[in-house]
């Protein structure tokens, strides 16, 4: 009789638990039996491993085998178990010392010839084996980069079965060299990516900036004329977090202007980038030979998107929706009120939260969804409602019901409301002049989120959008009487007792890009005027930037 035992990493969600594979060989009649909660994937891997075990030199043994996944009451999912199957199997076999993979985490789907093919979700299987203490890690040499931003883990890279049995054997490491297929992607990397799943969605990149006459690899700012009051409402957004709801017109540039956003927002720092590299690669959106995501995500998925595919969802174990692959990021909604009901009110939980839990019959998930909404919506299905002399037909009816569409619970939890308004010939021609670049926008961002930072050292918060309001209240309070209009709002009916909340939370972020050490009564009526949408004589508080 022989056992021996591996170790491998079941995912749930974007959260890893540490499986320990174990193999038992006893005396009979030779049989493969796979227990421990295996889904159909991983039930097929008993003939994956028999043919990747034969085929790489090794004698597969003509006994009773049973292997055994453990926690058996966690469900697995997915064909990255198949190393360390074939491993605790050979370990039992005695072809292996079962000492040497006992504390060895191993990753990885295996071919029928004994290549192991690279799998998804490889950075938080890795990150769920440092925490739980362990710091030898087997995965696919193509994702051994990914695998090696986890500090304090040693990570061995593979490209076949043979390889790993040379390693754990000591002998003479065969060079297994990938195909040379000159102007063709590599099918191993097929696994990685799932197609359709990137539709609405993309990882910023072209993060370099050019000077001088060259053209600028990333979506300019300047390009964009007018909207001087919707770009200072970006600015705003981008410096504190706040949800912004772009209204106005087709064609005066809402699309334009949420696009841009990602590009104003500061780079991502180390741990955000990890949970967002973490999240694309669950889903199969991780870019190969972009191991680590450094700016910030953005994922407008169309309209007719369900609510699954908005927050998350799908069959078996759930998978990251829109909201968690904007995570850190921007999520923007164009066309907003085409959305179903039902969707977009799904979203008002995780606006509050910064994260979504799906509860299903294969278990509950917990994903990150901490996001940057924007909503982009015309007045009225034509679109012409709010343009004197422009011929809008819709009927009174008709307008009422399709501005519903966004509820109020929906609209209470977004900070910053802009009407877009048309654009002129003057400015289209650009006889005002261009307006800043996205680099000016994005240095002024820096500098405020960097204030922003330094007050909230060593508090569970980092953005203006995310500090409780009573916080807001008691221990950063602003000047005195600078809430007094907002209190008349609140008691006229105007604002809700949230709605003052995120009006002191955006007037801070406009007192950080001011370089104020608090609000004033004029940022509060900046904050007031782009909440409301009411004009309160504070346009200029914000400069004259344009």
């Amino acid at each position: 009789m022989g056992f021996a035992r591996a170790c491998s990493v079941a995912l749930v969600g974007v959260d890893g638990v540490v499986v320990e594979v174990q193999a038992d060989l006893e005396p009979g009649l030779a049989a493969f039996t796979l227990v421990g909660l295996p889904d159909k994937t991983l039930t097929e891997s008993r003939d994956r491993v028999r043919a990747a075990v034969v085929n790489s030199g090794a004698t597969w043994p003509q006994k009773k085998l049973t292997v055994g996944l453990s926690p058996a009451s966690v469900p697995k999912s997915g064909a990255g178990f198949d190393l360390a199957v074939a491993s605790a199997v050979l370990g039992a076999a005695e072809m292996i010392d079962p000492a040497a993979i006992a504390d060895l985490v191993l990753i990885g789907e295996l071919g029928l010839d004994g290549r192991v093919r690279p799998v998804r979700g490889i950075l938080p299987a890795v990150l769920a084996a440092a925490d739980a203490g362990y710091r030898n890690v087997v995965v696919p040499q193509q994702c051994a980069a990914e695998a090696m931003l986890v500090p304090d883990v040693s990570v061995l890279g593979v490209r076949s079965l043979r390889q790993l049995i040379a390693v754990l054997t000591d002998a003479e490491v065969p060079e297994e060299k990938p195909p040379d297929r000159p102007g063709r992607p590599d099918p191993m990397l097929a696994g990685l990516v799932v197609p359709g799943a990137g539709i609405g969605t993309g990882i910023s990149r072209g993060a370099g900036r050019t000077g001088g006459g060259e053209t600028p690899d990333f979506p300019e700012l300047s390009d964009v004329a007018g909207q001087h009051g919707a770009r200072r409402a970006l600015e705003v957004a981008a410096s504190g977090g706040h949800h912004l709801f772009l209204s106005g017109p087709p064609g005066a540039g809402k699309t334009m202007l949420a696009e841009r956003i990602p590009w104003i927002l500061p780079p991502l720092c180390r741990q955000d980038s990890l949970e967002v590299t973490a999240v694309h690669s669950v889903a199969g959106l991780l870019p190969p030979g972009e191991p680590l995501v450094a700016r910030p995500p953005y994922c407008a998925p169309h309209h007719s998107a369900t609510m699954q595919s908005l927050v998350g969802g799908g069959a078996g174990v759930p998978r990251p929706g829109a909201v968690s692959l904007a995570h850190r990021g921007v999520l923007f909604l164009d066309e907003a009120a085409e959305f179903s009901t039902k969707a977009l009110d799904a979203l008002r939980q995780p606006l509050e939260s910064g994260h979504v839990v799906i509860a299903r019959a294969a278990g509950v998930v917990r994903l990150p969804a901490r996001f940057l909404m924007v909503l982009a919506a015309n007045p009225c299905p034509c679109g012409r409602h709010t343009l004197l002399g422009a011929g809008c037909e819709c009927p009174a009816s008709v307008i009422r019901r399709y501005q519903a569409r966004l509820s109020g619970p929906l609209l209470d939890r977004v900070d910053l409301r802009v009407e877009v308004e048309p654009v002129t010939r003057s400015d289209l021609l650009g006889h005002g002049g261009r307006g800043e670049s996205t680099a000016t926008v994005a240095d002024r961002v820096r500098e405020a989120r960097d204030r922003t930072a330094a007050r909230l050292a060593d508090t569970p918060w980092r953005l203006n959008a995310e500090v409780p309001g009573h916080e807001l209240r008691t221990r950063w309070q602003a000047a005195p009487g600078a809430l007094a209009q907002a209190e008349r709002d609140l008691e006229r009916g105007l604002l809700t007792a949230r709605g003052l909340d995120r009006v002191l939370r955006v007037a801070w972020t406009v007192a950080d890009l001011r370089g104020r050490d608090r609000p004033d009564a004029l940022n509060v009526a900046v904050a007031l005027e782009l909440r409301t949408g009411i004009a309160r004589g504070a346009a200029l508080a914000m400069g004259t930037r344009s």
